[in-house]
């Protein structure tokens, strides 16, 4: 991935470790079929002085859906709690290169922080390049956030509907193929296989290699193949809210940023009564 506004180099981050101003935040979320916890795996080893953003507590505790965006308050209360403020420089990564990261990034900004970077390559990278690394919790230094999120940035399961219906906006849908098109198990329980009725399917696998964003050359291919005009609106959809922002951040890096992230995504859809479709994009 070339030198971008929305990424910082581990040479950059490793080149100013401690300074003031600059919070780092490990933001590592797996599936939960992986058996894997974030939070273990950053207790065991994180760059030094990272904080631990937690993608499933830092959520909306009165949904029953996983990881939903919380209050202003839950968000404010949880980020000073951390250490990050909104005028800081944030630095997230996580530690599979490019997964979750996107996630924080996106709730980050959407709550208003003003300085957000992903670390380009993550925890691979750094540790890849032999950069020091530290075990335990590190020291919290207070902090004041103030979230005030951009509800534009979100949409709801009837927007989604309303939009797609009046055909004023374009689902692109992260999941993979085989669930996309429901040849494949949903991971939780209770949800349908397959999509909402005219979405588009970008599988995040094409827009991601080795733990890093593709070039913008071959993102937009990508979107083009998917049957997407990056001309008009967007809204990103996935399983559950976290890799839609993966998508989110490939159509920002081509200039056309979408218009909102589904947070409900296809685990809200998918256990609704709304239409639900299968086979290839119509």
């Amino acid at each position: 991935m070339p030198e971008d506004s929305r990424f910082v180099s581990t040479e950059w981050l490793a080149a100013h470790l401690g300074a003031p101003n600059l919070v780092i935040v490990d933001a590592s979320w797996h599936m939960p079929a992986t058996g894997r916890s974030g939070h273990d795996e950053y207790l065991k080893a994180h760059i030094p002085g990272a904080m631990f953003f937690d993608i499933d507590a830092i959520s909306d505790p009165s949904s029953g859906l996983p990881h939903m965006l919380p209050t202003e308050t839950l968000f404010t209360g949880a980020m000073e709690a951390l250490g990050i403020g909104r005028t800081m420089k944030i630095v997230v990564y996580d530690t599979a290169g490019l997964f979750s990261a996107p996630r924080v990034w996106w709730t980050l900004r959407a709550f208003g922080a003003v300085d957000v970077q992903i670390l380009d390559g993550g925890f691979p990278k750094w540790l890849a390049e032999g950069r020091p690394t530290e075990s335990g919790q590190p020291p919290r230094y207070p902090a004041r956030f103030d979230a005030k999120l951009d509800r534009n940035w979100v949409a709801s399961i009837d927007e989604v509907a309303k939009r797609l219906a009046e055909g004023s906006a374009q689902v692109l849908d992260a999941r993979a193929a085989e669930r996309f098109r429901g040849e494949a198990p949903e991971p939780r329980a209770g949800v349908r296989p397959g999509h909402i009725p005219g979405a588009r399917n970008l599988p995040v696998s094409e827009v991601v290699k080795d733990g890093r964003l593709v070039d913008a050359a071959t993102i937009r291919a990508a979107v083009a193949a998917a049957g997407i005009d990056p001309s008009r609106p967007v809204i990103t959809s996935c399983g559950s809210g976290v890799t839609a922002a993966i998508l989110w951040l490939a159509l920002d890096v081509i200039g056309s940023p979408p218009q909102a992230l589904y947070d409900g995504s296809w685990t809200e859809w998918g256990s609704s009564d709304k239409p639900v479709t299968t086979g290839a994009a119509e």
